[in-house]
């Protein structure tokens, strides 16, 4: 079975904990704007920007991730199909 050029287990670990920290972090800096922002208690609209921003910054790091491992990838491939140039090469 030839080796793969997936991700490691490790990369794909940090992907997941980046992309989980990223939407905790904007949900968190969304409420706290919302909550500066507001006179009254606004607890339902803070915590539905706070929603909607921890999405949209899992969103945007998910699509960084995903791009990241994919050129990781493509890089393993490339180095093998080299390596296999060089070793048989053709003439």
């Amino acid at each position: 079975m030839p080796p793969s050029s997936v991700p490691s287990l490790k990369a794909r670990i940090l992907a997941v904990a980046a992309i989980t920290i990223s939407g905790l972090s904007g949900g968190l800096v969304g409420y706290a704007v919302t909550d500066l922002q507001c006179e009254n208690s606004c607890n339902s609209l803070s915590g539905s920007i706070a929603l909607a921003s921890a999405i949209f910054a899992a969103v945007g790091v998910s699509i960084i991730t995903n791009l990241a491992l994919k050129a990781m990838a493509e890089w393993k491939t490339n180095e093998k199909q080299q390596s296999i140039r060089e070793r048989y090469p053709v003439e």
